[in-house]
């Protein structure tokens, strides 16, 4: 759970740049960085960032710094990336039930390709043989706990090849003249047991010694987070630790060493994010006592769409006595953020913080009821600086004609 800005801090933040607000503290960041990098010391490992967290230009340089490279999902993900200066060989496109001309699109401008059906891979075979290298993403059939939305190695996942159909794969690659270049999966998120991802991890391993001439096993991610205070979060050192073991058994079988690489995105920003939001009114019924707030769902979706916990504190009256609130936004939708949520005393016009807000909270962000998107502040030690102004009515009719 995130905790390395002031409570003051925030206040002043909110106050200078207006709520609603999105704050990012990069010395969390970068630790969340190391903590993964040091984990995997003794492995040749190469990060690559999931932009789709969070893909706010200057979080992408703050992760370029530090030697990562990026997994995108889209297009626009690549071309943005790039223009972050991420060399288009540090750019891995993972993309899902997209044209081929998206995929023609990205070949064009360099960066790697990861395909995830058997229907683009016989396309892609025909069209580019082995003159551009791929790599396979596949589904091990595994649930990686969580949500069921956010996972996304099970059976009935849209995503990745299934391991049964590898026997096809491998057919379309030898007589087409495919170069696999290396292999993938991605579980989902909020991996809770270090042995259901190592059982995942096998599979690959296995798989690996059918392809003679890859580079790197790309493992995803999913490592989770605590959202909670004293929350559940995934034990990345005994993963390293583990993870390593087998991995250095594989490269003696497969008679060289070859990267490992891990895609986390969650578990680099969620925990330096902050959402504040102030509130508009207090409503009591005769079932409930409201905390309504001046964002919605449009600024933070996880909770509607995932069902996700975000702690909430009250900045503005942190010591006040403890009461029970239904913590709710504007939009003319239900967009509950909290139902019966303990909290200290709330008072129209205090200041909401919810924590852990860095991951999908803007990047989800919609202007449903017209209503207009929040600022972004990264916060870096003793400086913060506005990375994105909050949108004006302009904005929201720029594209009408």
């Amino acid at each position: 759970m995130s905790t390395s800005i002031a409570q003051q801090e925030l206040i002043r933040l909110a106050a200078e740049y207006g709520a609603p607000l999105y704050v990012y503290d990069a010395q969390t960041m970068r630790r969340q960085y190391r903590k993964l990098e040091d984990a995997f010391k003794e492995c040749q490992v190469k990060i690559h960032y999931a932009m789709k967290a969070l893909s706010n230009i200057h979080v992408l340089q703050l992760f370029r710094e530090l030697g990562a490279g990026l997994d995108a999902v889209s297009l626009e993900e690549v071309r943005i990336g790039l223009l972050a200066g991420y060399p288009p060989e540090d750019i891995l496109y993972t993309p899902n039930c997209v044209s081929f001309a998206e995929i023609e699109e990205c070949v064009a401008l360099g960066v790697k390709l990861n395909i995830d059906n058997i229907s683009i891979l016989e396309q892609f075979g025909h069209r580019y043989g082995a003159s551009v290298p791929v790599c396979i993403r596949v589904n091990p059939h595994i649930m990686a706990g969580g949500h069921y939305k956010i996972s996304t190695g099970h059976i009935d996942s849209k995503f990745g090849i299934s391991i049964h159909q590898m026997r096809h794969v491998e057919r379309l690659i030898s007589s087409l003249g495919i170069k696999v270049e290396g292999i993938h999966m991605h579980t989902g998120s909020d991996i809770l047991d270090v042995d259901v991802f190592l059982n995942g991890a096998e599979l690959l391993f296995d798989l690996a010694l059918s392809f003679p001439d890859i580079a790197y096993i790309d493992f995803g991610s999913g490592f989770k987070v605590g959202y909670k205070p004293d929350d559940v979060t995934t034990d990345v050192a005994l993963l390293g630790k583990r993870l390593t073991e087998r991995y250095q058994r594989f490269c003696k079988e497969y008679g060289r060493e070859i990267q490992i690489h891990f895609e986390p995105g969650k578990f680099l920003v969620s925990e330096a994010g902050y959402f504040l939001a102030k509130v508009n009114v207090i409503k009591q019924t005769t079932a409930t006592v409201f905390a309504g707030l001046d964002t919605g769902f449009n600024h933070l979706m996880r909770p509607t769409l995932y069902d996700a916990y975000h702690h909430i504190t009250n900045l503005s009256h942190p010591h006040g006595r403890q009461r029970v609130y239904t913590v709710v936004g504007y939009i003319c939708e239900t967009d509950t953020f909290a139902w019966d949520r303990p909290l200290k005393e709330v008072r129209e016009g205090d200041l909401l913080c919810f924590h852990n807000a860095g991951a999908y909270g803007f990047m989800m962000a919609s202007n449903y009821n017209s209503r207009l998107r929040p600022a972004e502040v990264l916060v870096d030690g003793d400086t913060d600086k506005l990375i994105r102004r909050r949108e004006t009515l302009d904005d929201l009719l720029a594209t009408q004609l």
